[in-house]
């Protein structure tokens, strides 16, 4: 004998528990998903700023115009919205980068020493936050030098010009307040106003005058330039010393060697620890350094 089987009783029992259910949950979605605050408004400066601690290393941010260095670049970890260093809107597909301690913004020529490729970036923000990297990249800058997932070794040339043209224009920059500069003493007496010849009045210039506040700064091209790879090799330069007696002390500490140098950063004694063929190898001996309170050791191409 067989048993009655309730198909239609459980089916009708799944359609209103379903009814119940399906507004029940839409009501929880509902009320977990929050909208993302909106970003304040792009407010574009000329920024330098206070000194800072990155992972236990103290960062000095300074104005320079001349700078060129080697070391890894890195792909941006944070591609959401924000708001960057010098007031942009962070921009994933724009030709823009960031560096812990330049003046922002900045215009750089970076060549990827693996394959060659040159591009033109604008840093704009500070990072990268992983210690040991020189600079990171947006996904669209890392894309145009052909870089991948691992670090790549580059070479970061500043732009003088247009790096200058950004300090001079925009809010912030670094030009001389008229109104703050020092008077001396005046003694005044009166002339003869026939004479005298006759002026019209001018204006006196006003500080921050030339200084305008831009909606966006003007996009950089989404171009390289192919040029000849140079890979080189990866040190850790734990400091420049004016004096070798100096020098060799920390390369004692260090287990590293002293070489005389004379380039964009001026003339001096320079200690590196390596070299080293691969990256992981480079970061153990960057902590080492650090570990050590070699507090200005960083990773090098050479």
């Amino acid at each position: 004998m067989k048993l009655p089987v309730c198909r239609a009783r459980s089916q009708s029992v799944s359609r209103s528990a379903a009814r119940w259910l399906i507004p029940g949950t839409a009501i929880l979605l509902s009320a977990c998903h929050k909208p993302a605050p909106p970003l304040p408004s792009a407010h574009i400066h000329y920024e330098v700023g206070p000194a800072y601690n990155q992972d236990g290393v103290w960062r000095y941010p300074r104005q320079e115009f001349a700078w060129r260095e080697s070391g890894l670049a890195v792909v941006d970890g944070d591609t959401s919205p924000h708001i960057t260093a010098d007031g942009e809107i962070y921009d994933p597909k724009a030709m823009t980068g960031s560096h812990p301690t330049l003046q922002l913004p900045v215009q750089v020529t970076v060549r990827n020493l693996d394959n060659g490729r040159q591009i033109e970036v604008r840093l704009n923000d500070r990072g990268p936050k992983q210690r040991g990297r020189l600079i990171s990249l947006t996904p669209q800058a890392a894309a145009a030098i052909g870089m991948g997932r691992d670090p790549a070794r580059v070479e970061v040339i500043e732009n003088e010009l247009p790096s200058r043209i950004f300090a001079e224009t925009l809010p912030g920059g670094p030009l001389l307040d008229m109104k703050a500069a020092p008077v001396g003493t005046v003694q005044t007496e009166a002339l003869d106003t026939a004479a005298m010849p006759q002026t019209a009045s001018v204006d006196q210039p006003q500080a921050g005058s030339q200084q305008v506040q831009p909606a966006s700064l003007p996009s950089l091209p989404v171009v390289y330039t192919q040029g000849w790879a140079t890979p080189g090799s990866l040190w850790i330069e734990v400091g420049r010393f004016t004096q070798r007696s100096y020098a060799a002390i920390e390369a004692s500490r260090a287990g590293g060697t002293v070489n005389y140098a004379s380039d964009n950063n001026g003339p001096g004694w320079v200690v590196r620890v390596g070299p080293f063929s691969g990256v992981a190898d480079a970061d153990a001996a960057l902590d080492h350094a650090l570990a050590l309170g070699l507090t200005g050791a960083h990773i090098v191409v050479e």
